[in-house]
C-alpha cells in the first residue's frame, strides 16, 4: 500500500465571488439549477452506477444503492471502492529480480537518449511494470438475499435519485417482494460511506462487506485468490468493529459502526457480515488503523449536506434555463454533472486516471497529460482550492523528475507521462515520449497565482515552474538558426512516428507560451530574466502550415486527408493557448477543415470542447455550440453525466472537464454562446486568458 498523504485542506474551502464575475442582475437560483439535474435512475442500467464520493475516495452503487449486483455492472461502468492511497502491486516473479529494464536509444540530434519504449525480449518484465501498482478495489459492501448476492430478477420497482444538493442516494425498490429503501453518502472529510436501511429487515435480508485480491483489470479486483490476501475482524464494542486487510506488501484497515441491535461476524475468509433489522451504519476505509471517535451515520448525513450546499452556493454557475436552442437543457445538465463528477473524482491529491475513482483505466494510473483537462476548469469555476489539492505532489516527485531529466542529458525536471504516486514513469511505445504534459505545471500554477497573485503563491510553486522550464529550454535543439522539438518525439495526436515527428504544432505553441509565463515568474520574484529561456522562445520555428492550414507537426504535409483521427491538436494552439504565433485566419481554415473533414468516430472527449473553444476564441459561437454535439461515440453523455467512449473505457472524465473549461470560457471571455437563441447568466466564472 502506498502510502501518499497531503492534508485535505480546501475541499470544504471553496473561494469566494470571482474578480472577474459580473453577477447575473437576477441572482441565479443555484438550488433550482442543480436539483433540476439530479440522476433519476428507474431500472438497472450497466451503463449508469451513481458514486458518492469527496475527490479521495469514492463508493459506486448500483440500483440498490449498494453494490448488490456486481456482475451485470461489470458490462458497463464496475462498482468499485477506490481511493488515491489505495494501490497493491502484485510480487516480481522471483527469476526477474533485479533485472533492469532495457531502454531503446534515440537518436537525437547525433546523441542518444534511451526510453522505456521496447518490450521485445523483455515482455515479462515490462508488462509487470506497466501493471504495477495498480488501484485497488477496497472492497465491496452489498445487500444479501438470503444468504446470496441477488439476482436482477429478484428486484422490482426501482426508483433511485442523487440529490446533488446534499450528495445523498436514495434508493427504493423491492427485493424478494420486500420494499427496501437504501439512504448512501459520503462523508467529505474521511474516506467513509454512510447507510440508512428502512424498513425493518426481514431476516432473509443482511448486509456484507467483502475483500477481493488486488487486480490490474478494469474491476480493480481479483475474487478467484481466497488464499493470497488475508482478512482479519476484531470486533472492538457491541457497536463497532474493526477489518484488517494485507494483500501482500498492501495493509489497510476497515471500521465499522452502527446503532441499534446489530452485529458483525465473519463468515468466510474474505466476507463480514452485518445483521440487524434496523441497519444504520457506517463504513471507513484506511491506509492505516483508525484512532479516535468513531464515525456515526448521523454525522456522515449532516457533513455531507453542509459540504455540498457549500459546494454548490459557492463558485461558479451556469444557467442556460431561458435559452430557446433545443441544446441547452442537455448543455446544463452536462454542466451541471460534471461538476459533481470531478468534484468527488478529480479534486483529490494527486492527479486522477481517466476513470477517476470509479474503476480501473491503464491499471488505475494516471496520466499526467491529461491533468490539465482534468483540473484546470476548478480555478475557471472559482475553485481553484480543489486544483491546488493535487500540485502538492508535483512537489513530492521533484526528484524523480529531475533524475530521469539527468539521466537522459536534459536540465531541470522531466515529468512523467504514465505513472502512479511514486513518479515513475511506466513503459510504453507512446507515452515515454510524449511532451505536452511538461508545460502543464506552469500553466496550472500561473492559474493558482491569478486567483491568489502574491509571494505565497509564487514561492509554493517557484521550484516547480523553474524546474520545468529549465527542463523544457534545454529539450529544444539549436538547428539552421532556430530551435526544433524532436525527433524523438510524439505529439499529443499520438499516431505519429517519433522518429520522424518534429515541430508539433500545439507543442511549439505551448512551449512558447510556457516559457514566457515562467520568464514572468522570475520578474514577479524579483530574479533577473533567464537567457536560455529567452533564445529558446525568440528563436522557435515557426508553425508548420500547408495550403493555407496548419499541419499536425512540420513533417507530416499530407496531415490532410492522411492524420485525420486522433485529437485534431493543431487546433488546441488557439484555444487552450492564447496562440502566440498563430495566425487567426490559418487556424480559421484550419477550423473549418476539421470540422468538415475530421473522423470524429476516432477522436477522444475532450476533442470536441477543445474545438468548441478554438472557434470561441475565433468569434464563431455557432460553431462552437455545433462543436460539443458533434455526433460520435465518443461524445456519447450518459445519464449519470459520464462521458463513454469505448467498452474498456466506459467513463472518461477528461471530457467532463473539458466541457467545464469550454463552457467557462464561452460564458464569461469571449461571447462563445449564440445572442439569437441562448439565454446565458452565469456567476463566479473565470476567464481562460
Amino acid at each position: 500500500m502506498t502510502d501518499f498523504h497531503t492534508t485535505r485542506r480546501g475541499f470544504l474551502q471553496l473561494a469566494g465571488a470571482s474578480l472577474a464575475a459580473q453577477p447575473a442582475s437576477n441572482p441565479i437560483d443555484r438550488r433550482s439549477l442543480v436539483r433540476r439535474h439530479n440522476p433519476i435512475i428507474a431500472a438497472l442500467d450497466p451503463r449508469s452506477p451513481l458514486s458518492v464520493g469527496n475527490g479521495e475516495f469514492a463508493f459506486t452503487a448500483d440500483i440498490t444503492g449498494l453494490q448488490s449486483l456486481p456482475q451485470p455492472y461489470e458490462a458497463g461502468i464496475p462498482l468499485c471502492t477506490q481511493s488515491q492511497w489505495g494501490w497493491h502491486a502484485t510480487p516480481l516473479p522471483d527469476d526477474l529480480g533485479g533485472t533492469q529494464l532495457r531502454l531503446e536509444e534515440f537518436d537525437t540530434y547525433g546523441r542518444q537518449v534511451g526510453y522505456a519504449t521496447n518490450s521485445q525480449g523483455q515482455e515479462r518484465l515490462f508488462s509487470w511494470m506497466r501493471e504495477n501498482p495498480h488501484r485497488l478495489n477496497l472492497g465491496r459492501v452489498a445487500l444479501l438475499f438470503e444468504g446470496r448476492l441477488p439476482q436482477a430478477d429478484d428486484i422490482a420497482e426501482v426508483e433511485q435519485s442523487l440529490d446533488l444538493w446534499t450528495g445523498i442516494l436514495d434508493s427504493s425498490f423491492r427485493l424478494g417482494g420486500q420494499p427496501v429503501r437504501v439512504r448512501t453518502c459520503c462523508h467529505p472529510l474521511r474516506d467513509a460511506i454512510a447507510v440508512t436501511i428502512e424498513p425493518p429487515l426481514p431476516a432473509s435480508l443482511s448486509i456484507a462487506i467483502e475483500f477481493p485480491y488486488g487486480s490490474s483489470a478494469i474491476t480493480a479486483s481479483d475474487w478467484n485468490n481466497p488464499a493470497r490476501h488475508e482478512t482479519r475482524l476484531t470486533v472492538d464494542t457491541p457497536n463497532s468493529a474493526t477489518i484488517r486487510r494485507q494483500l501482500d506488501a498492501a495493509t489497510y484497515f476497515v471500521r465499522l459502526h452502527w446503532t441499534g441491535d446489530a452485529s458483525a461476524e465473519a463468515t468466510g475468509a474474505h466476507r463480514v457480515l452485518l445483521r440487524g433489522r434496523q441497519l444504520d451504519f457506517t463504513c471507513e476505509f484506511a491506509p492505516r488503523e483508525i484512532a479516535g471517535a468513531v464515525l456515526t451515520a448521523v454525522e456522515t448525513r449532516l457533513a455531507s449536506e453542509k459540504h455540498w450546499d457549500a459546494f454548490w452556493s459557492r463558485g461558479g454557475a451556469l444557467d442556460l434555463g431561458g435559452s430557446t436552442d433545443a441544446r441547452a437543457p442537455e448543455l446544463e445538465r452536462r454542466v451541471v454533472l460534471s461538476q459533481y463528477l470531478t468534484a468527488i473524482q478529480c479534486s483529490g491529491s494527486a492527479p486522477p486516471q481517466e476513470t477517476g475513482l470509479t474503476c480501473n483505466s491503464w491499471y488505475g494510473k494516471f496520466h499526467l497529460e491529461m491533468h490539465w483537462w482534468h483540473a484546470a476548469h476548478f480555478a475557471l469555476w472559482d475553485r481553484a482550492p480543489l486544483l491546488e489539492r493535487s500540485l502538492a505532489w508535483y512537489a513530492a516527485i521533484l526528484p524523480v523528475a529531475r533524475a530521469k531529466a539527468r539521466r537522459q542529458g536534459y536540465r531541470g525536471a522531466r515529468w512523467p507521462k504514465m505513472t502512479s504516486l511514486s513518479g515513475l514513469d511506466s513503459p510504453s511505445g507512446v507515452g515515454e515520449l510524449l511532451i505536452w504534459q511538461q508545460p502543464h505545471i506552469i500553466a496550472m500554477a500561473e492559474l493558482c497565482y491569478r486567483t491568489h497573485p502574491g509571494r505565497e503563491t509564487l514561492e509554493r510553486y517557484r521550484e516547480l515552474v523553474m524546474a520545468t522550464a529549465d527542463f523544457m529550454a534545454s529539450y529544444a535543439v539549436l538547428r539552421d538558426g532556430r530551435y526544433v522539438l524532436g525527433p524523438p518525439v510524439i505529439p499529443a495526436q499520438e499516431n505519429h512516428d517519433a522518429r520522424t515527428t518534429w515541430n508539433p504544432t500545439f507543442e511549439l505553441t505551448y512551449w512558447r507560451q510556457a516559457l514566457a509565463t515562467a520568464q514572468q515568474w522570475r520578474t514577479r520574484l524579483g530574479m533577473a530574466a533567464d537567457a536560455q529561456w529567452d533564445d529558446v522562445r525568440q528563436r522557435l520555428s515557426a508553425l508548420p502550415a500547408k495550403d493555407g492550414v496548419y499541419l499536425a507537426h512540420e513533417n507530416c504535409p499530407r496531415t490532410f486527408p492522411e492524420k485525420t483521427r486522433d485529437h485534431p491538436s493543431m487546433l488546441a494552439a488557439l484555444g487552450v493557448l492564447q496562440g502566440e504565433g498563430v495566425d487567426r485566419e490559418i487556424m480559421r481554415r484550419t477550423l473549418h477543415k476539421v470540422m468538415r473533414e475530421w473522423h470524429w468516430e476516432n477522436t477522444w472527449g475532450w476533442d470536441f470542447p477543445m474545438t468548441a473553444m478554438t472557434a470561441a476564441r475565433l468569434g464563431e459561437p455557432e460553431t462552437a455550440i455545433d462543436a460539443l454535439f458533434i455526433e460520435s461515440p465518443r461524445n456519447t453523455w450518459l445519464p449519470n453525466g459520464h462521458n463513454s467512449q469505448r467498452a474498456n473505457l466506459p467513463l472518461y472524465l477528461p471530457g467532463n472537464g473539458a466541457l467545464l473549461t469550454a463552457t467557462a470560457m464561452m460564458a464569461c471571455a469571449w461571447n462563445g454562446f449564440p445572442k439569437k437563441s441562448w439565454d446565458v447568466r452565469w456567476e463566479g466564472l473565470r476567464p481562460l486568458l
